[in-house]
């Protein structure tokens, strides 16, 4: 590869990067490029940390025989069982842990066969691979997105060249910083979304972040929490406390999702949601949907809890239909993406009347006007009911125990 192919190629991932490509995008054009210049590359891998409550990080994969290669791959943690093992026989675990930036195995040539992926290159009929870790300052990380890894590799007889190898120590850190700031994006969406919410975090992704500016909004509410939680967290043991609030915060908030709403505050052990639609009695359908799904996840979760003899309760839902101001509340320098307004203070008081009637879901009298017909005719009345800190009494509604 000449070295103004290499200027080229190198503007050329300065402005895709910039532009915003996707990483996978990045690498598959990067390795087209790279090949119409002159260097054989045959395969590669690009490997990058996250921060992610699920996943540690992903590889991308590019193959020139094999388009099905061409995907990225999430994979979890690597910290502990086979997974760690497996990271630890690999080339880039030896180059952190010694340390160093660049490793080469010229296969073809006879140099060692140390590594387990090094002799499956050898049997898939790679001569040379060359991988290299780039390392992000302090200041640069973000949790475990420290460095960039890449792992080269041809099938040319003679290996890669020394311009090939010189072409490849000048473009891929370049490379490199394109794939991080594709991945900085996705790290940004990941966390406002895990910790605000899908469509609060979209919003202030968007620009939506001064303080006091919200929209007026009609929507179906949601608020639900933990039957008796307080009497369990007395009887537990204190180990057994998170696990108990995230099984059935995972059952709650996979419903919501599930049937569109957005989940925009987990309050202890209680969760605030809104489904929002042009319809209101649509979106109403949908807050029921998400009550009806979590019901049946929550059944099954406790079945799994018994069998397990771990401590079990159930979820009371209030579901109420109002207006209300959606935005940015808060001091000049922290924030909170919510909902405020009488409707949200009443769906919490709905939800607490459901101890004192014993139903698992109440719901007002105007979220049931509003729902289609056929799920209308589903509710039954419990009465009027005074709630705390609301003028009105209020008339409730459940499900039909007949129907459950």
């Amino acid at each position: 590869m000449k070295s103004a192919d290499v200027d080229r190629i190198t503007d050329w991932i300065v402005r895709r990067g910039l532009e915003g490509a996707e990483e996978t995008d990045l690498l598959i054009e990067f390795c087209e490029k790279c090949n119409a210049a002159g260097l054989p590359l045959a395969r590669a891998l690009v490997v990058i940390d996250t921060l992610h409550p699920v996943h540690e990080g992903t590889v991308f994969r590019w193959s020139n025989d094999n388009v099905e290669e061409n995907a990225a791959t999430q994979y979890g943690r690597t910290t502990e069982g086979e997974a760690a093992a497996s990271w630890q026989r690999s080339p880039f675990y030896h180059l952190l842990r010694t340390g160093g930036e660049e490793l080469r195995r010229r296969i073809a040539l006879g140099d060692p066969i140390d590594f387990p992926s090094i002799q499956e290159m050898k049997d898939l009929g790679y001569t040379d691979n060359i991988i290299f870790v780039r390392r992000f300052a302090e200041g640069a990380t973000i949790g475990e997105m420290d460095c960039v890894y890449s792992s080269w590799s041809t099938r040319s007889a003679e290996g890669f060249s020394d311009a090939d190898i010189a072409a490849l120590r000048r473009l891929a850190p370049t490379l490199g910083l394109a794939i991080k700031s594709a991945a900085l994006a996705k790290v940004a969406d990941t966390l406002v979304e895990v910790y605000l919410g899908r469509d609060a975090g979209q919003r202030v992704l968007q620009g939506r972040i001064q303080r006091g500016v919200a929209d007026r909004i009609e929507a179906a509410l949601w608020f639900s929490d933990l039957r008796s939680f307080t009497t369990i967290t007395d009887t537990a043991k204190p180990t057994e406390i998170i696990p108990l609030l995230n099984d059935y915060a995972e059952a709650v908030i996979t419903s919501i999702h599930e049937a569109g709403g957005d989940v925009l505050k987990l309050i202890g052990d209680g969760t605030l949601a809104l489904f929002r639609s042009d319809n209101l009695g649509e979106a109403c359908h949908r807050a029921l949907r998400a009550e009806e799904i979590a019901r049946h996840r929550v059944k099954e979760l406790n079945e799994k809890r018994r069998a397990e003899e771990q401590p079990v309760t159930s979820v009371y839902v209030g579901l109420h239909v109002g207006e209300v101001f959606y935005g940015n509340i808060g001091s000049v320098d922290r924030l909170d993406f919510t909902v405020v307004g009488p409707a949200v203070n009443e769906t919490s008081r709905i939800a607490s009347m459901c101890r004192s009637v014993d139903r698992p879901q109440l719901i007002s009298s105007t979220f049931a006007d509003a729902l289609p017909t056929t799920e209308r005719s589903q509710l039954v009345s419990v009465g009027r009911f005074a709630l705390r800190g609301v003028g009105q009494a209020k008339e409730l509604f459940t499900i039909d125990p007949a129907l459950l």
